[in-house]
């Protein structure tokens, strides 16, 4: 099996306390990082990012924890224009999971990870899991071949955004 070969053009990579407060920090950590990169912190790029962020590092803390293991954030960017986000953890027998039940108080999270991402996934490793994710950094063109929005909806496309209120 060949691996997939990343080249990334700057990489912001660290281990944050598998805790509430550490997924703040990895969603307040990939905004500051986005800055320095030049996407401002309301830009389109910065609010996606923060939400897959927020929802991967959440499921990390949740799920993903093992006591006294941290969960690294690794963010790069690749030369085709997009931002891979990757969020390990120290847990790996446990699977990820969609939403099953219409009532249920969780599951939705990589549904909008599948939503704002260009494409996501999971790689094993040794200790653990990655999960990861794509975003387009050219918001020109919508990331994913979704006929244009009726302009008079107040509801956005995925793939492509409107003003939020």
């Amino acid at each position: 099996m060949n691996a997939e070969i990343i080249t990334p053009t700057a990489e912001l990579a660290r281990r944050i306390s598998a805790t509430p407060r550490g997924a703040r920090l990895a969603r307040h950590l990939a905004t500051q990082q986005l800055g320095v990169w030049g996407f401002p912190h309301d830009s389109q790029v910065s609010v996606t990012v923060q939400h897959i962020v927020a929802e991967l590092a959440a499921n990390a803390v949740i799920h993903g924890r093992v006591p006294g293991r941290a969960f690294e954030l690794r963010l790069m960017l690749l030369a085709e224009d997009t931002l891979r986000i990757e969020v390990s953890d120290a847990r790996g027998e446990r699977k990820l999971r969609y939403v099953t039940e219409a009532e249920g108080e969780n599951g939705r999270g990589l549904v909008i990870v599948t939503l704002l991402a260009r494409t996501w996934g999971v790689a094993e490793r040794d200790v653990g899991k990655t999960v990861w994710a794509e975003v387009g950094l050219d918001f020109t063109r919508p990331s994913r071949d979704i006929p244009p929005s009726d302009t008079s909806s107040e509801l956005p496309v995925p793939g492509r955004w409107s003003a939020m209120p």
